[in-house]
């Protein structure tokens, strides 16, 4: 997923506007056009200040692993638990344990 894409996906689970979130960052709203069309993209500090706004890197935005195998899938987890209510974190949370505990069984009956 490049950018462009990113930033359409970001201001949607937001539930914003293009010309809202223009003017949170206090952008021209056909910049933001821009960059979520792909024509154009932000200078660095203003990907600092969009990385800043969603709560997630810079590294995330530009798709840039760092050097481990899952980190954008990692990270794209932690966008989503974030975006939580508490309630919905634990309950996330347990369901995950589900996971770990049910391949652990598989693991042990490979054994």
């Amino acid at each position: 997923m490049n950018f462009s894409e990113k930033l359409r996906l970001l201001i949607d689970e937001e539930n914003i506007t293009q010309k809202q979130f223009a003017n949170d960052l206090n952008i021209a709203p056909s910049t933001i056009g821009g960059y979520v069309q792909g024509i154009s993209e932000p200078d660095f500090e203003t990907l600092k200040r969009i990385a800043l706004y969603f709560n997630v890197s810079a590294d995330y935005l530009l798709n840039i692993p760092e050097n481990k195998i899952n980190n954008l899938a990692e990270e794209e987890l932690l966008r989503v638990f974030r975006s939580m209510t508490i309630e919905q974190q634990q309950l996330y949370i347990e369901q995950g344990k589900v996971f770990v505990r049910a391949n652990n069984q598989i693991k042990a009956k490979k054994k």
